[in-house]
């Protein structure tokens, strides 16, 4: 099946389950895809092995899709970006000391945790893996995915403070835990004799995050200088849609981070180029144009996040494991939420129940599930993707369906503005 009707596929199968959703179940758009891809996945496996044709075909079409590329070569930074320029650039510097300190030391506390917790865990199941591998999954489980929060947020309606350090650190966490899997990936898979120094790894930390922020600072102030120098709302999207993916182009041949250096140009787009370069009319059209490419793409990824399980390979050890890795994801994101926090409270005013509400809103997302994927082919990338996957599903769906519960029951949740409804979101 040609890479075209591939995606006339997965756009018809989002559309018919976006319906679905809307129509019956009435679940967050996010989930609500997954949900019905989950089990329309579980039925093209039966009918598969009843030897059903038709079925068959679509199984092969659906596998022959590189997840791993098509979300972090292709989705990724537009997600990103739509993100980005919603975000209140001015809120989020009133709290840019919980999320810089969350996106960075709360990273790497939880990558520490889940790995060496998962190193310990692992013989136990008979299975054992080196403890970069551990490490190396709890770089990939740690951060949680803005695609995935951001639109189960806006139905929680949780205090704006909350959300905006919820948001923020997903946006920035998810650039720092690419350039951590990546610099214990080399570790990971060096070859004897050849593995690296701290000294190279730190260098190439620096030139991944350092980098792609000043990149994403350089060409974000560049769109923001081209949109106010015109009046002309055409060509003003078609610029905001040239600087994605041109710079995401840019930081690849440049290698530094580009979700970093994409974050970094959609807020200063979405602060200095919506209140100083653009007219009413511009701002609308960007708005309204960023925000249907943002549903179009979320309603693609998560049918993809649920049909993924056709080309997954799992065991009944790895189901045991995953519910293991589950309990221990969520304690190591407790850890990495409370203890930065605390520390924080001597200088910074946090909202009441931050903890808890961070830590179970702190969904994971496609990003774990592609970094996953990207692994060498071995039994070790078959069992931490298998485990990936049901952190991610039980995140998504339990954690995603009962944060607006958990808010609410803290006596957290901010009233419905007028004429909005659960489904708008």
């Amino acid at each position: 099946m040609s890479l075209y009707n591939v995606f006339a596929l997965l756009l018809a199968i989002a559309a018919v389950f976006g319906y679905l959703n809307h129509r019956f179940l009435r679940f967050p758009a996010t989930i609500g895809l997954m949900v019905l891809a989950l089990l329309s996945s579980i039925g093209v496996v039966i009918m598969g092995r009843l030897g059903i044709r038709p079925v068959l075909h679509l199984m092969e079409a659906l596998q022959t899709i590189d997840f791993q590329t098509v979300l972090m070569q292709v989705m990724l930074s537009f997600l990103l970006f739509a993100g980005a320029i919603h975000v209140d650039a001015q809120q989020l510097g009133q709290e840019r000391k919980p999320v810089i300190v969350l996106a960075t030391v709360g990273m790497l506390i939880s990558t520490s945790i889940v790995g060496f917790a998962m190193f310990s865990l692992l013989p136990l199941f008979n299975l054992a893996l080196p403890l970069v591998w551990c490490l190396l999954f709890g770089a990939l489980i740690s951060p949680t995915d803005p695609i995935a929060v951001l639109g189960i947020l806006k139905q929680a309606r949780i205090p704006k403070q909350l959300e905006i350090s919820i948001v923020g650190e997903s946006l920035f966490n998810d650039g720092v835990a690419v350039v951590l899997f990546v610099s214990l990936e080399q570790f990971a898979t060096a070859t004897p004799g050849m593995t690296p120094d701290l000294h190279s790894v730190g260098i190439l930390f620096a030139r991944e995050a350092l980098g792609g922020m000043a990149l994403g600072a350089l060409i974000g102030y560049f769109g923001y200088l081209m949109l106010r120098s015109i009046d002309n709302y055409q060509v003003e999207v078609l610029i905001t849609l040239a600087l994605v993916t041109g710079g995401t182009a840019l930081a690849s041949s440049l290698h530094t981070s580009g979700p970093l250096a994409i974050v970094v140009a959609g807020l200063i787009i979405g602060q200095q180029g919506r209140q100083l370069g653009m007219s009413d009319i511009t701002r609308e059209y960007i708005d309204k144009f960023w925000e249907m490419l943002d549903e179009i793409m979320n309603a693609i990824l998560f049918v993809l996040i649920g049909f993924e399980i056709l080309v997954l390979h799992f065991e009944a050890v790895y189901l045991l494991v995953g519910v293991c890795a589950v309990a221990i994801v969520l304690i190591a994101r407790l850890l990495a939420v409370y203890l930065p926090l605390r520390v924080l409270r001597l200088t910074h005013t946090l909202s009441e129940h931050s903890v808890k509400v961070m830590t179970w809103g702190g969904l994971r997302g496609g990003i774990s599930v592609a970094l996953a994927l990207s692994l060498p082919h071995s039994e070790a990338r078959e069992l931490l993707v298998a485990v990936t996957y049901i952190v991610v599903i039980f995140s998504i769906i339990v954690q995603g369906l009962t944060i607006g519960t958990l808010v609410k029951y803290l006596g957290l949740s901010i009233p419905a503005a007028p004429g909005d409804s659960p489904a708008a979101h």
